[in-house]
């Protein structure tokens, strides 16, 4: 059925009068791609797919056992580590080739070299970033360390000895859709991906909007619009923690803003801002077994193939279950025998812009602290399909790279030509396989905090629980030590005062090791409370999702698995109960018609939560849309690129300072006032729910109307699954909106022997003609999970098996 609506709606997007025989664009000759003998046809799979029982990998030292169960996890048991990340390569290729090598051509900036000259631009600002110079610079730092090469040579030899191998027959579908071929893998492709990951989720700065807005507001209107923390916030360490150390003193310099006659236009798109995750523990005083039980489910993309595949790493001094990222050894998320672990994003801010004053236009040389410093240049070459490469020379300061100057972006202001360069964490050399690698083994909580002293980009927070009863969460990544107010807005890249002066210590980074409350928990808000000595900014923070996770571990009692389970499915609007009594309170009954009576019954019964059946919070979120529009309509059209005050920001002024001058229609000639604001935004609400019906021919049902769906990395329409009928949404635990949301849920209870419960919205594989490329997503939209097969040995005879297979070495199978 799949390869039939496939084809079906391929053939029809394109338009049947094509001849086969020709090409469009980027798609290949569509005899060839139908072709029933090498084609797509080829890559269908049937439920229980036909496994070689013995396969051969030339390099390697011993057999290599793979058990897969009835999810198409594998569970691998080498004699020895090098075989484990040879076969760990191998079965990742397998499943996931095209989706790794994509990946990492995106990092790169090499999309033009796939699709042409349409991917061109995004690809010269990915070569602006420096994410390729970032990661060449991490590379030689791991491969100067035995356990580094010992990972990467390994893994890079598995993936490669799939390719090798790959006839045309069984390439992945998205090879042939766009007819290309896969390259070698080698190390630096791992390294990107790595930072990748570090731009999904580190890459956003507010430097250049926030220099916007207070240009345009001025200091005090801005402090009271955007303030560092918000005021009732719960911090990821509880406040009440006493810091046994103090920080060296930071001189704040008089000057600390770059000087712009103009406002600053921005072109970058950001990562998304609801990338994030919650993640939590409990200590044993809190269960019903008496051991701790780790909860983690990381927020990202929902995208088609699944950004995490689930396998079981076996071998001598390692037995650790999870899911990694396709193109990377070890476990990024897990447990093995003794702990487990899981992440959330820090959201740190560890990206500042500096603007660089050169001598002249050629940009070799620029001001700095009175002297002159030579700037280094990189040459690009960007490989264009179907058309000729294109160069750009980026210029490289000690600050980083210079992403905007007189050449990129082209259309802007002069302002903009001037030269911003960008320093970021993320380019720095740094070891983070090497945390995974010993997390991997860790077996207690001192071999825990010892494995993430290689961790610094993107900065997580690490929860951790351990058989042994420990919990613990441990903020981690580089983190410079910055004066108040420093890089939160366009620094001048003259003055050596505004420079970072030193790394926060490891050991300072904000932790904490069995807290009286017995539970630790993340959820992206604000890591620590005033009396932290080091300053912490960065106004993206979450702000509801963890106060919600806090209130209830902090009532609840006897806890079992289910009961995480439970809480990672929650779907209770703490921010829509904070707003929306003010938001009623303010209407005028006798003034609403019939129409508006409705809605406002519908919402005044509501519990708050956000489930797939009921309209109310389909009508909330429109609400709030259009009332947080209103009140922000002056940031709208001023020719300054800036962010609008957060949620909890403006709560607070409806609540607090309900007479603000904001209230006021910049488009009218009347003062309005707060209720009228509210009124007018309730009334356009009501009349845009009804719109919404005609238009999609269907109630405004919460699972319809926000429209979740799981798109291809290619957004291929046949690829990709639309209405997925999940709860939640931005805010909420449960964090599911339309494109984004929970990539993975994890419930680990620890104990003599680990039990752990997982699920993901996709499937093993990567082929959407295979069974296993969707097969999960019934069990995640439905907030269901399957227990992990977590096997001691090859040999363990147990329920759930699906087949098994040995990776033998060459001298082997010949004899």
């Amino acid at each position: 059925m799949k390869v039939v609506k496939f084809i079906l709606s391929f053939i029809l997007t394109i338009a049947i009068t094509v001849a086969l025989s020709l090409k469009i664009k980027s798609v290949p000759p569509l005899g060839k791609f139908l072709d029933p003998f090498h084609g797509f046809w080829q890559n269908a799979e049937p439920l229980v797919p036909e496994a070689s029982t013995a396969l051969t990998l030339a390099m390697l030292e011993a057999p290599v056992d793979v058990v897969y169960d009835s999810l198409l996890i594998p569970h691998i048991f080498a004699e020895n580590e090098t075989d484990l990340f040879r076969a760990q390569g191998y079965i990742m290729a397998q499943h996931r080739l095209w989706q790794m090598e994509f990946v990492t051509h995106v990092a790169a900036g090499r999309v033009s070299e796939i699709v042409g000259v349409q991917a061109l631009e995004f690809d010269r600002l990915q070569r602006r970033k420096g994410l390729t110079y970032g990661a060449e610079n991490s590379l030689k730092e791991l491969m100067r360390t035995t356990l580094g090469q010992t990972q990467l040579k390994a893994y890079t030899q598995g993936v490669n000895a799939y390719i090798q191998q790959l006839s045309y027959d069984h390439l992945p579908v998205e090879y042939k859709l766009l007819e290309y071929h896969p390259e070698p893998w080698t190390p630096l492709k791992t390294a990107l991906l790595l930072k990748y990951m570090a731009d999904d989720l580190s890459g956003a700065d507010n430097d250049l909007e926030n220099t916007n807005a207070l240009k345009l507001l001025g200091k005090e209107r801005f402090d009271f619009l955007f303030p560092s923390r918000a005021a009732d916030a719960d911090p990821i360490i509880p406040a009440t923690k006493k810091w046994e150390f103090k920080a060296a003193p930071l001189d704040t310099p008089q000057v600390a803003i770059a000087d712009t006659s103009e406002f600053i236009m921005r072109v970058v798109d950001k990562p998304d801002p609801d990338n994030g995750s919650n993640n939590w523990a409990v200590d044993g005083s809190k269960t019903r077994t008496g051991k701790p039980i780790l909860a983690n489910d990381p927020h990202l993309g929902l995208n088609l193939p699944s950004i995490w595949y689930a396998m079981q790493l076996n071998a001598p001094g390692i037995n650790v279950m999870g899911v990694t990222l396709p193109g990377s050894p070890n476990v990024i998320i897990g447990f093995n025998d003794s702990i487990a672990w899981g992440v959330t994003n820090a959201r740190r801010d560890v990206k500042d812009w500096y603007k660089i004053h050169f001598t002249d236009a050629s940009q070799s040389e620029y001001y700095y602290d009175n002297n002159k410093l030579k700037a280094q240049k990189r040459i690009e070459a960007i490989k264009v399909r179907d058309g000729k490469t294109v160069y750009d020379t980026v210029t490289y300061t000690h600050f980083g790279p210079v992403v905007y100057d007189q050449s990129f972006p082209a259309d802007t202001v002069n302002n903009h030509k001037r030269g911003f360069a960008m320093k970021w964490t993320a380019l720095d050399a740094s070891e983070e396989l090497l945390t995974f690698y010993h997390l991997n083994r860790a077996d207690n909580y001192d071999e825990y905090v010892q494995a993430l002293k290689y961790y610094q980009s993107p900065a997580q927070n690490f929860v951790f629980a351990s058989a042994s009863g420990d919990i613990a969460m441990w903020v981690q990544g580089k983190f410079p030590a910055k004066w108040k107010d420093q890089g939160k807005f366009l620094m001048d890249g003259s003055n050596a005062a505004l420079e970072w002066k030193y790394t926060i210590p490891n050991a300072q980074n904000a932790h904490v090791l069995n807290p009286p409350r017995r539970f630790v928990s993340s959820a992206n808000q604000i890591p620590v409370g005033k009396d932290y000595p080091y300053y912490v900014y960065d106004n993206t923070y979450e702000h509801y999702r963890n106060r919600r996770i806090n209130q209830r571990l902090s009532s609840m009692k006897n806890i079992t698995s289910k009961d995480m389970m439970d809480l990672q499915n929650d779907t209770y609007n703490l921010m829509a109960s904070e707003a929306l009594p003010l938001m009623l309170d303010t209407l005028d009954l006798v003034t609403l018609s019939p129409d508006e009576k409705e809605i406002y019954d519908l919402l005044q019964k509501w519990n708050f939560y956000n489930n797939v059946n009921y309209k109310a919070p389909s009508a909330f979120d429109m609400w709030w849309e259009n009332l947080y529009n209103l009140i922000w309509d002056e940031f709208d059209g001023t020719g300054a690129i800036t962010d609008k005050p957060d949620k909890e920001t403006t709560i607070d002024i409806l609540k607090n300072h309900p007479d603000d001058a904001f209230m006021d229609l910049k488009s009218t000639s009347v003062v309005e006032t707060m209720p009228e604001i509210v009124r007018e935004s309730f009334s356009k609400t009501v009349n845009d729910l009804a719109a919404w019906e005609t238009e999609h021919e269907e109630e405004y049902f919460w699972g319809d109307y926000k429209g979740t769906q799981l798109r291809h990395l290619l957004r291929i329409a046949p690829f990709s699954i639309r209405e997925v009928m999940v709860g939640g949404g931005r805010s909420i635990v449960a964090a599911n909106s339309q494109n984004h949301g929970q990539s993975w849920k994890m419930v680990v209870a620890l104990g003599d022997q680990p039990k752990a419960w997982a699920v993901y919205p996709g499937g093993q594989s990567g082929n959407p003609g295979s069974p296993y490329y969707d097969n999960m997503v019934p069990v995640w939209s439905s907030g269901n999970y399957f227990p992990l097969l977590f096997m001691k040995d090859k040999d363990q005879n147990v329920s759930g098996i699906m087949f098994r297979q040995t990776f033998y070495p060459t001298s082997d199978t010949e004899e």
